[in-house]
């Protein structure tokens, strides 16, 4: 099974819409997407994620899943600089690295800082929602693994495309690969209509592990010569 995120073009975080740089960028996007046969396909219920989505499967007349839980993570803490709500997946290199929790899959989420929002809660609504979309494809997580059952499997694509954010898919594929979220969202950065696709392999018959082909791609945006954006990132990109 191949399962791909994708994150939403450029945003206008403001409106939940895309800026003229992003449909542009989804637009590129489109002609990526357009090769991908067999594949369902399911979205975010924010704006930017759907505007992303229309621009590559309206012409295909194809409509989206909405998941809830593919919205961006939306669990808020109390800032430890501030004092004030903000979102749990952005923090200062200094102070999330000083703790060896933040390392671990499952107790990051149980810090004291995470315990000052709904983190847990959040994190267990999108292992439920990944889990379960996985379960109709015939992959029912069993510790640290899937068991692959094909009588179960409801869904006869190969192929499942996620339309949704940057921290969301780093909370996902946590859960799917064993490794913190913490790691994830502060170590790697996932452009805007970036491609991630993450592949099944079966070295025993029947049990299944979620691999990473390749994560952030952008090369839909350096064949058509757009920029990538630093939409999330916080120094220059490396146009090379």
């Amino acid at each position: 099974m191949n399962i791909i995120f994708i994150r939403h073009g450029d945003p206008d975080y403001i409106n939940d819409s895309l800026t003229a740089k992003g449909r542009k960028e989804a637009k590129l996007l489109a002609k990526r997407v357009a090769k991908w046969k067999n594949a369902d396909f399911y979205c975010s219920p924010l704006g930017r994620a759907r505007e992303t989505a229309a621009a590559s499967l309206d012409e295909l007349g194809i409509e989206p899943k909405m998941l809830d839980w593919l919205e961006e993570f939306p669990a808020r803490i109390i800032s430890p600089e501030t004092g004030q709500r903000k979102v749990s997946w952005d923090l200062m290199p200094a102070y999330w690295t000083r703790e060896e929790a933040y390392f671990d899959r499952e107790k990051w989420a149980d810090t004291e800082l995470m315990k000052t929002g709904n983190v847990r809660e959040y994190f267990e609504r999108v292992k439920t929602g990944i889990d379960s979309l996985l379960a109709e494809y015939g992959y029912i997580r069993h510790e640290g693994f899937y068991i692959h059952d094909k009588k179960s499997a409801v869904r006869k694509n190969e192929t499942a495309v996620c339309f949704c954010h940057f921290a969301v898919t780093t909370v996902i594929m946590g859960h799917m690969l064993n490794v913190s979220p913490a790691v994830l969202v502060h170590g790697f950065f996932l452009p805007t209509t970036s491609v991630t696709i993450l592949c099944t392999e079966e070295r025993e018959k029947g049990n299944a592990y979620f691999r990473c082909q390749c994560m952030g791609d952008t090369r839909h945006l350096h064949d058509g010569s757009e920029p990538i954006s630093r939409s999330g990132y916080f120094t220059d990109i490396f146009q090379g």
